[in-house]
This record gives structure tokens, C-alpha cells and sequence, in this order.
């Protein structure tokens, strides 16, 4: 059951999340930390690596080099789950229990893409 899991959120997950962000960029553009350029540019190149690694995971030949884009993928999104824990009054509709679990549950994606993708056989 968690191996199916692991590899559904690795592949059409990670694509459907990817293509959210051509569909609703300014959503993840409000994220963005302030000391980052081109935000607009960054969201769309996000979207993009969560498309390819999606799909690259589904693909045994193709499989650990998705894999390993999906985890920097999720590790290089990390600094806005940090702005937002920063700038909390920036996000009031936003439970703080849920501005705080976002990291955790960003180890548990990380475990997941390992599960499905990187780990020995």
C-alpha cells in the first residue's frame, strides 16, 4: 500500500502539481521569499522540474533520475515553506497549525520520492 503511494506521488502527483503552476503561477508567486529574483520565471521552472521528474519516475529506465529531481525539487521549494513560517501575517487564510506542518510533511514527500524511486531494490 505505501509502495503504491510512494510511487503515485512521485509520478502523476508530482506532474499534476507541476502543471498547477502554469495553471495558478501567481499563487505560488505570493510564496516566493523577497530575496529571491524573478519570481514569475522561478515558479515556472519549479512547475517544469515537477513535470519531468514526475514523469521520469514512472519509467524504470528513467526512474532514479527522477527521483533525484523530485527530491531537489522539494528541497529547493523548502525556503518558501520557511518565508511563509517568517511572515505568518502575510498569510492569515492559512491556518498557523497548517504554516507549520508544511515542513514535516515536506520529509514525509521526501521519504515517499525515495520509497518509490531511490531506494536499493
Amino acid at each position: 500500500m505505501l509502495d503504491k503511494l510512494a510511487k503515485a506521488f512521485s509520478g502523476p502527483f508530482m506532474i499534476i502539481a507541476g502543471v498547477n503552476h502554469f495553471v495558478n503561477p501567481g499563487t505560488y508567486e505570493k510564496i516566493m521569499p523577497d530575496y529571491l529574483p524573478a519570481h514569475r520565471e522561478l515558479v515556472l521552472a519549479s512547475g517544469v522540474t515537477e513535470i519531468l521528474g514526475g514523469a521520469m519516475s514512472m519509467h524504470p529506465a528513467t526512474r532514479r533520475y527522477g527521483g533525484w529531481m523530485n527530491v531537489i525539487t522539494l528541497l529547493g521549494v523548502t525556503p518558501a515553506h520557511i518565508h511563509m513560517l517568517q511572515h505568518q501575517d502575510r498569510y492569515k487564510k492559512i491556518p498557523a497549525a497548517a504554516l507549520w506542518a508544511r515542513l514535516p510533511i515536506q520529509v514525509g514527500m521526501l521519504y515517499l520520492v525515495y520509497r518509490a524511486t531511490l531506494r536499493p531494490d
